[in-house]
């Protein structure tokens, strides 16, 4: 007896243990594509997932403080209407604080084979000077997709620029539009355009980065539905839900009744994510009131720089704003009146630091105007996977020279100084990591 005893137990051990290897296995192959992390504040963070079928999702987390408890959100049943999504709460977070989070997948851990982590913004305001940042930006990630795709070379690739984004470390992640390259095959249905987001969502590359850096979003045509797309396009219900499911952005269109721009502050600077497609007029378009915005979002636009109390403002759409060339889908060609309005409210209210975030174009470049004594800049970061070409013989006045970079590229911002000498160093990167080119702003008090 005593003999089968011994012999017993470890079977039964590895038996138990093959059942939960298996157990954790099968809830890991029920991950189709994050965990990413969302809009971090001080008091709530954002977490997202996407399963390959129904399923219940919850979160732990935990501070890395000693003897912190570990907290859990609310569970979400995934399911197909919203692409098996799940949008998760992390609401008994605390200021400055880094957090571990794991994912469970119908009570099974979801392990990942790297770390899941964020961390809660500081409460400096009225107590120290504005925190160092790092934030990263960029647009234009186009997938491969063979069998979808148009014949010939792959329009994609050098994905690894995802692996240089995440060992850059930045606290937050602004994606700038084209975040998706919605195909012909896509545009007309609702299965067309989940499957697109998820193909996109799903690369391996891109799983550390998602999952240990805040990401807020806005879009462009790609994503919003065919090139150079406007206001006009039949499905626009469809992608604008599309991207409320597959973004963890801090809300969208102000009550609106569509539209998906929003505002979010990150230490000191704010961050307005404007929608540049659901209000446009068609580009081809000759008579009658052209805009990119919309009245409504342009005053809403408008009063949020006036009001706005961050030392830097970040106007982030997704094509050319500053760029004074009516060529391809810059402001200056689609809604010129609209573009002129917007500067000389800017500097005849003397608003300082205001900085447009734009992508697009398929390189990179920094511009700037000044009117009135009043300085504004527009940094296009393009593009990250997509074709890439070199532009620098394209006319645009106001470049600042030696600023284009005609190669897949990610911008990175960092912030430094104390709150009365506040500098702003932008820089663009290979795809490799490679430093390419860099310039530093001073605040204007």
């Amino acid at each position: 007896m005593k003999i089968a005893t011994v012999f017993i137990r470890p079977a039964m051990f590895i038996c138990a243990m093959l059942f939960a290897s298996r157990a954790l296995l099968a809830q890991s192959s029920l991950l189709q594509s994050g965990p990413m992390v969302g809009y971090v504040e001080m008091r709530e963070a954002a977490l997202w997932a996407q399963t390959t079928q129904a399923a219940r999702v919850y979160a732990e987390y935990r501070a890395t403080t000693p003897d912190a408890p570990t907290l859990r959100t609310e569970e979400v049943t995934t399911n197909g209407v919203s692409g098996f999504t799940a949008h998760l709460l992390c609401d008994k977070v605390e200021p400055g604080i880094a957090y571990t989070y794991s994912l469970f997948i119908n009570g099974q851990k979801a392990a990942r084979p790297y770390p899941t982590t964020f961390s809660t913004p500081p409460l400096w305001q009225y107590r120290t000077d504005p925190p160092a940042m790092k934030i990263a930006v960029g647009s234009c990630t186009y997938i491969n997709e063979e069998k979808y795709d148009r014949p010939g070379k792959g329009y994609g690739g050098e994905y690894g620029i995802f692996t240089a984004l995440h060992a850059a470390n930045p606290g937050l992640m602004v994606w700038l539009g084209d975040n998706i390259y919605l195909r012909e095959v896509d545009f007309g249905s609702k299965t067309g355009v989940y499957h697109r987001y998820t193909h996109t969502r799903s690369i391996p590359e891109m799983q550390p980065f998602l999952a240990n850096t805040a990401h807020i979003a806005t879009w462009d045509d790609h994503d919003f539905g065919p090139n150079d797309s406007d206001g006009s396009y039949a499905h626009a219900d469809i992608t604008t839900q599309a991207f409320k499911d597959f973004w963890a952005n801090p809300g969208y269109a102000q009550g609106a009744a569509k539209g998906i721009y929003t505002t979010y502050d990150y230490g000191d600077a704010q961050f307005v994510l404007l929608d540049g497609r659901s209000f446009r007029t068609a580009s081809r378009r000759k008579t009658g009131n052209r805009t990119i915005l919309g009245q409504a979002q342009k005053e809403w636009l408008l009063n949020t720089l006036a009001s706005s109390g961050a030392t830097f403002k970040f106007v982030c759409i997704g094509g050319q704003f500053l760029n004074d060339v009516a060529e391809f889908e810059n402001h200056a060609l689609v809604a010129p009146e609209e573009r002129e309005e917007i500067m000389d409210f800017i500097a005849k209210e003397g608003i300082k630091n205001v900085i447009f975030l734009t992508g697009d174009r398929h390189h990179s470049e920094l511009s700037m105007a000044e009117i009135e004594g009043i300085k504004m800049y527009d940094f296009t970061v393009s593009p990250l996977t997509s074709g890439a070409h070199d532009s620098e013989s394209e006319k645009n006045s106001l470049r600042v020279p030696g600023s284009q970079i005609g190669v897949r590229n990610y911008g990175i911002m960092e912030f430094s100084g104390v709150r009365t000498a506040r500098k702003l160093t932008l820089l663009l990167y290979d795809n490799t990591g490679k430093e390419l080119w860099r310039h530093e702003i001073s605040a204007v008090k």
